[in-house]
């Protein structure tokens, strides 16, 4: 059996036997991973460009989109590659790489969708201290705070899990490099207890966020539920769903590729979930928020339309 230090090389989960099957992957990942780019791409221009979108909330959705990009560019580009060139092998030090970006992009989404419910109450229980409350100072400081605790958490996961022993092979049954099914590898009970506890710690922050989200939910409907009017009911509302259908995407994805009994496991539904959570999310992210803010919709026609006609006026 090999270890951790003479491991060159991890064996990724194959998508498909048949090689029409792995072409047709390649084909989808390109599709998916495209219109993620392109998607995530119109909304950072369109707040960067559009001074009406420089609000907290747009500057937040920047952030967002930051991230979406960072999940899709550091799972799919490696699963593309094998697809197409029948090949199911990442370098160790690229496995360790995907594994550390993958926590830290999905950490630092999960905080910023934290912090984004916090803006969300603020506009609508107490919109007086709006201004106060979100000034830019805060709003970067609070963007901070979540991209550097999630990279601290991503650090402080990879480099406990890759300073493991791991005498159960190279084979790992995803296709892209996770860190528990590398914790599956390793051969040490007293590191494999360390990572457990740091796990413990890193879920009863996630459980606070969430239970963070869920209280401030609960207030911006009884807030809103006292608004005399139907269309300011209705205004209010609007503001609201995007964030809460894009936590609702994140988290129930999230869930069911974490949470799911063992009992219903098999390696196609594994595959099927991995994808549902580690693609899907960062895909309709910007079409959930474009969709439902009429300002962002707005900002987005402009641009494409400024687009087309500096291309007219080049022709």
């Amino acid at each position: 059996m090999s270890n951790s230090s003479s491991l060159t090389q991890f064996l990724l989960l194959a998508l498909a036997d048949r090689r029409e099957l792995q072409l047709l992957h390649f084909w989808l990942f390109l599709a998916i991973s495209l219109a993620a780019l392109l998607a995530n791409g119109l909304i950072l221009s369109t707040v960067a460009c559009d001074h009406h979108l420089h609000t907290p909330m747009g500057f937040f959705l920047l952030n967002l989109s930051l991230t979406d990009l960072g999940c899709i560019c550091t799972t799919v580009p490696k699963a593309m590659h094998n697809s197409l060139w029948d090949t199911t092998t990442i370098s160790y030090m690229g496995c360790a790489a995907q594994a550390f970006l993958l926590v830290f992009f999905l950490g630092a989404e999960y905080f910023l969708l934290t912090i984004m419910c916090y803006d969300r109450y603020v506009a609508i229980c107490k919109p007086l201290h709006y201004r106060t409350l979100l000034g830019s100072r805060a709003c970067a400081h609070m963007a901070a705070a979540a991209w550097v605790t999630a990279f601290l958490s991503a650090l402080l996961h990879t480099a406990n899990t890759f300073s493991l022993p791991l005498c159960q092979g190279n084979a790992l049954g995803q296709f892209f490099c996770e860190l528990p099914h590398i914790l599956k590898l390793s051969c040490t009970h007293s590191g494999y207890l360390r990572e457990i506890g740091l796990l413990g710690v890193s879920v009863c922050f996630c459980f606070g966020c969430f239970v963070f989200i869920v209280f401030s939910y609960v207030q911006i409907f009884r807030a809103v539920l006292r608004i005399p009017s139907q269309q300011g009911q209705h205004k209010a509302f609007s503001t609201c769903l995007p964030h809460l259908a894009v936590v609702s995407l994140f988290l129930s994805t999230a869930i069911t590729a974490y949470l799911k009994p063992p009992s219903i496991s098999s390696p196609s539904l594994d595959l099927v979930v991995s994808v549902l959570y580690s693609m899907v999310p960062p895909s309709l992210n910007p079409l959930i928020y474009s969709l439902r803010n009429q300002e962002l919709k707005d900002a987005l026609r402009k641009l494409i339309t400024g687009f087309t006609g500096l291309h007219l006026f080049c022709d």
